[in-house]
């Protein structure tokens, strides 16, 4: 039910790359669909100085339902992340630890199926994100952008 296109209107974490990339972020798109052994398999497509930057991670689901972990080759992390709120048609909010052996991060998600959202949510987004113990710096609400927004199937 997570599937299809989904945008990234809020991103909050506590991690050091945010702090130092939080002036360059932008709206990005992200297509979900799922596998046949209903893992998720998630793409997001961002803009990067002229081009549009493509990331593909599969997150492997766990016994609990709303429950998916990943792990990043990359950057040797583990991401255990959890779907906390959604209705599908409009919204969903997601939340994910990251440790690393350089210490564990958070980072909230917020995604719309459109471009925009109602304050409401962007509220709430911003309050959970609070509760995770993230501060007003380390929230952020994407300033959109009409760059890589082409349908990314």
């Amino acid at each position: 039910q997570l599937t299809g296109r989904w945008y990234s209107i809020g991103l909050a974490s506590n991690s050091n790359w945010f702090k130092e990339k939080k002036h360059l972020m932008k709206m990005c798109t992200t297509v979900i669909s799922t596998t046949a052994d209903g893992n998720l398999d998630v793409t997001s497509t961002y803009p990067k100085g002229d081009q549009c930057e493509k990331r593909n991670s599969l997150y492997t689901k766990t016994e609990q339902p709303g429950r998916f972990s990943y792990t990043s080759a990359r950057w040797g992390s583990k991401h255990d992340i959890r779907v906390v709120e959604t209705n599908y048609e409009e919204y969903a909010l997601v939340a994910t630890q990251i440790s690393k052996s350089t210490g564990s991060s958070t980072m909230v998600l917020l995604y719309s199926r459109t471009k925009e959202l109602s304050p409401e949510r962007l509220e709430r987004f911003t309050q959970f994100s609070r509760e995770q113990g993230l501060t007003d710096e380390e929230i952020l609400i994407l300033p959109r952008t009409d760059k890589c927004m082409a349908d990314a199937a």
